[in-house]
């Protein structure tokens, strides 16, 4: 169980691009970086207003004259300082990840960036290279799969308890774009732009949160093809899709399902994972972080509740509240900023915590952008079967 206990030597000198009072995840970065002392936010360039992010930064008690104009000219003058910045998050618009990345590294920082990474997989590798070279992490914040009972699963597929994976099935959904888009806000406007979203909309917004806790959940099980149907039911937001559906073939024989829809009217925002196996299954929500449903065949449900003893150990060293309380999202970013401060501190050390730990790193961010190349080479052949690669 996590306590709030410092877990590496000292706390993290940290930054932020972006995230500042009119960002949509900024508040979700710091909830989960300041939780547990593991990181001190000293720095940022948090709004394209320069004055507005200076206000903004100066009121979450960071100094005015480490409140920057833009992400330059905060690496410029944190790198004269002693006491400069360590790691940066970018809670930028999608288009500006690539650049922002490969600066701070080039400048020796850690990065932690939302996702989807960056638009391509070959802009991917030219940044896992870079971190390679010049030693550093990048984390992707895949908020969502720090919940204690994401890790039950895996552990449950894992020891057999489910046998066999048959069937992936997982859904993301929400109402809040199932309108037009006039009047819309500046967060609507750039996510359905090619030009400052990328290839997708819906897919690359929420379908990787999706698609990367099914790898945790799953990590032995590779996709050999997928069919990916897409729409934009709002007209004005075609090239892109609000609307999306997945099929996915895995190696093993498995089937999947995924779809995604920002268009799901009266839906206030839920995802959905089921898990079906030889011999049971397991189903879990975000809206009910709390439980997870257990299903044997030939057997009564049961829903096991997080933080109980009867859990995985993989389960429980996750847990913050225990059994009384009800964990939810700040939890789960928390221990997602944990896990790449650890990651980073052992990076420092040379320590072999890196080896095998899950943290959602450069690895991740790139396979959700794989993913999602393959997903628009399908739709744009005609939502045909392609073989993923």
């Amino acid at each position: 169980m996590i306590n709030g206990e410092r877990s590496i030597e000292r706390p993290l000198r940290w930054g932020m691009v972006g995230g500042g009072r009119t960002g949509q995840v900024g508040y979700k970065h710091r909830t989960g970086a300041q939780r547990d002392g593991t990181y001190r936010l000293i720095c940022g360039a948090f709004d394209l207003d320069a004055e507005r992010g200076r206000d903004f930064g100066t009121k979450i008690g960071v100094a005015a004259d480490r409140c920057y104009g833009d992400y330059k000219e905060l690496i410029a003058k944190e790198a004269g300082r002693e006491d400069g910045v360590e790691v940066v998050s970018i809670a930028t618009p999608n288009f500006t990840h690539y650049e922002i990345t490969k600066a701070c590294l080039e400048a020796g920082l850690h990065v932690i960036c939302e996702k989807p990474l960056f638009f391509t997989v070959a802009e991917c590798d030219e940044v896992a290279k870079l971190a390679e070279e010049k030693g550093l992490i990048v984390g992707v914040t895949y908020g969502f799969t720090g919940h204690p009972l994401v890790h039950q699963m895996a552990a449950m597929v894992k020891k057999g308890m489910l046998g066999d994976i048959r069937i992936v099935d997982m859904q993301y959904s929400h109402g809040f774009n199932a309108g037009d888009d006039v009047g819309a806000g500046e967060a609507v406007k750039w996510r359905t732009n090619p030009k400052t979203a990328g290839p997708t909309f819906v897919l690359g917004d929420i379908g990787t949160h999706l698609y990367y806790l099914s790898e945790v959940v799953l990590p032995h099980m590779k996709i050999e093809k997928l069919l990916c149907d897409r729409k934009a039911f709002i007209p004005t937001r075609a090239p892109l899709e609000d609307h999306a559906t997945v099929l996915m073939h895995y190696d093993n024989g498995a089937r999947g399902r995924l779809w995604v829809s920002s268009v799901d009217a009266g839906n206030m925002g839920s995802q959905r994972y089921r898990f079906v196996g030889s011999k049971a299954s397991v189903e879990w929500s975000d809206s009910h972080p709390d439980q997870l449903i257990y299903e044997v065949q030939g057997e009564p449900n049961r829903t096991l509740h997080h933080g109980m003893p009867y859990l995985e150990e993989e389960s429980l060293a996750y847990d913050r509240m225990g059994a009384l309380h009800t964990e939810g999202l700040g939890d789960s970013w928390a221990n997602i900023y944990l896990w790449i401060a650890q990651a980073i501190d052992a990076k420092r050390r040379d320590d072999a915590f890196l080896k095998g730990h899950h943290y959602p790193g450069i690895e991740a961010g790139t396979e959700g952008v794989r993913w999602l190349e393959n997903c628009v080479r399908s739709a744009d052949a005609g939502s045909a079967w392609v073989e993923f690669k």
